[in-house]
């Protein structure tokens, strides 16, 4: 990923480019290796390059041959080898980018380019073969992008986009997430919905209520997931994966060490082949010794883990990561140091959230320690709990339509929780996340199973299958693969019937209890009491809240700002506890124990 900035409709846009530089110099920390500006008639791109794919030759913004089009990319498309097909008649390519192919895709088929990208992005395309100029604005249909818009009252006709709110700021009064799965069109300034999958409408009331009754396809599950993670492989930099220990993460690992061993025993025969060719000759060709060496040196998955000395995610972590063979890098934090990043990580992530806050810390902690190694690009787990009803408060779901509607709600808001955390998070570091549960055709298969499958109990209510494994939560994916292949099974029994853990909580008890009671001293009583005088919208529930909060308003300050924050409120009409903390729900400790 990247980070971009782009403005539309000013008049003198030459004389305003080291300002527009400026504004998208707050976005460095997303791409390090490169900056781009493009200035036009009426507008100004700026681009901050993170080098995944086309590392050499993928320099943004991209122009189109004709010099009209002009792109700035934030994201991954995952297809672009096979969209390069397709084009390939009538497009001569510049680079080798995986994001040029929205170039000719506009030409071709102008904003319906949208539905044939298979990835995660945010981009602004300029048009300066039409007078006045056309600009238009995507972002991927879930939200694992960031994209802001922005405008300022006192130039009309003037709109802006960037992957973060801190570079609008001081040039808007308006703000807002843009919506995923949108693109915007500067022609009749239209904001239009590009992404209407089959389950959609699956939060809706009365008739427009979509409630799917297909039973689980096993299989279809488990291939989909693969299949996403291995097109979520295609990297020139240095990968790994965050294993926390619990089922996504592990899963996750467990496909991408199985891919990326088949990949590694391909690359290891082609050298074989390279070599023993060589030796067959009487000259030593340059690169031999480098051939030689590489084949005693297989690539192998690194996985990273962070916790609390000897948290509960640790210890599964090491077990899982044991198992399935990575090369396993597990740090420890202290409550204060994570106390100590909490300013920081609320500056990145542009939200109050507290559910977002706790769980970032750590995850903004590991991420610096990665990107310290020199890894880019990391898979990560998120999106399997919205999807499947993953979270423990579901079990509470009076029925299974419901349940089903709870859960297209979560998706439809990931973008202002745990994608906006994984983006965020890693991307203050350079670093870059990519969550395979949230791949379209994995959606498609996974939104589209009837509820009833993916409801679970608890404690002395709980039912098991006829092999005697627990009908849970996230049942169905577990089930998928809980199969072994070539005699081995994908992850030890322990870890992929594990109970669910939020990741804040996992990293250790102790991460939010001492958040709690820091808030508690920091905030006193009578500044609480007055918190709803403070903040007329959304006034501060908790000690917590209130810290956090005006931490926020410190680094953003203005009305703008805090509308684009979107606070989690667990389901009281489920008699859910206002904590968002996977303990405060009643099932937390009715657990049971799966043996290996």
């Amino acid at each position: 990923m990247c980070g971009i900035f782009a403005v539309h409709g000013v008049d003198k846009p030459a004389s305003e480019r080291p300002r527009y530089i400026a504004c998208s110099k707050r976005l460095r920390h997303r791409g390090p290796d490169w900056s781009g500006c493009f200035v036009g008639d009426a507008a100004v791109l700026v681009h901050e390059r993170l080098a995944i794919v086309g590392v050499d030759t993928g320099a943004q913004p991209l122009i189109s041959a004709d010099g009209k089009l002009i792109l700035t990319v934030n994201g991954e498309i995952y297809n672009h080898i096979a969209l390069r097909e397709t084009l390939a008649a009538d497009t001569k390519f510049k680079t080798h980018s995986d994001c040029e192919v929205i170039l000719p895709l506009y030409k071709k088929y102008d904003k319906d380019l949208c539905n044939m990208l298979d990835g995660m992005f945010s981009f602004v395309l300029l048009d300066e073969s039409v007078t006045p100029s056309r600009i238009i604005a995507a972002r991927d249909p879930i939200g694992i992008t960031t994209l802001y818009q922005g405008w300022d009252s006192k130039r009309p006709g003037v709109v802006f986009f960037a992957s973060e709110l801190k570079a609008l700021v001081d040039e808007c009064d308006k703000i807002v997430a843009f919506p995923p799965g949108h693109v915007y069109d500067s022609k009749d300034a239209s904001t239009t919905r590009y992404y209407n999958p089959s389950w959609w409408k699956g939060d809706a009331d009365g008739p427009d209520a979509t409630i799917p009754t297909s039973p689980a396809d096993l299989t279809r599950l488990r291939e989909t997931l693969e299949a996403a993670v291995r097109k979520r492989l295609m990297s020139e930099v240095p990968y790994g994966v965050l294993l926390s220990g619990g089922l996504d993460s592990s899963l996750i690992a467990a496909i991408a060490s199985r891919e990326t061993e088949k990949a590694a025993q391909a690359q290891f025969e082609i050298r074989k082949r390279k070599l023993a060719n060589a030796m067959s000759g009487n000259t030593t060709p340059t690169g031999l010794i480098d051939e030689r060496a590489t084949l005693a040196a297989w690539p192998q998955l690194h996985s990273f883990s962070i916790g609390l000395e000897n948290s509960p995610d640790l210890l599964a972590a090491r077990k899982a990561a044991h198992y399935l063979g990575t090369v396993h890098h597990e740090y420890t934090f202290t409550v204060q140091e994570g106390l100590d990043a909490i300013p920081e990580v609320i500056y990145h992530l542009e939200t109050y959230d507290v559910t977002t806050v706790r769980a970032s810390t750590p995850m903004y902690l590991l991420s610096r320690k990665i990107k310290a190694m020199g890894v880019k690009m990391v898979l990560s787990g998120e999106g399997s709990d919205e999807i499947l009803g993953g979270y423990l408060y579901f079990h509470a779901a009076p029925d299974s339509t419901s349940f089903h509607q709870e859960t297209v709600k979560r998706v439809k808001n990931l973008h202002t929780s745990d994608c906006l955390r994984a983006n965020k998070s890693t991307m203050a570091w350079g670093l870059e996340a990519r969550v395979p549960f949230l791949d379209k055709a994995f959606l498609e298969a996974a939104m589209n199973v009837d509820p009833r499958e993916k409801m679970f109990t608890k404690g002395a209510e709980q039912q098991v299958d006829a092999d005697g494994r627990p009908h849970m939560e996230k049942y169905i994916l577990r089930k998928a693969f809980d199969i072994s292949v070539d005699g081995k099974p994908y992850l030890p029994a322990s870890i992929l019937w594990r109970q669910k853990e939020q990741f804040s909580d996992g990293v250790g008890y102790s991460w939010i209890d001492g958040i709690k009671d820091h808030a508690e001293s920091a905030v006193s009583d009578d500044a609480f009491a007055k918190g709803a005088e403070r903040w007329a919208n959304d006034a501060p529930s908790t000690k917590e809240a209130y810290f956090i909060r005006q931490i926020f308003d410190d680094f953003f300050p203005s009305e703008a700002a805090a509308s684009t924050a979107v606070r989690w409120i667990p389901r009281g009409d489920w008699g859910c506890a206002p904590d968002p903390s996977g303990r405060s729900v009643s099932i937390h400790n009715a657990a049971y124990e799966i043996g290996d």
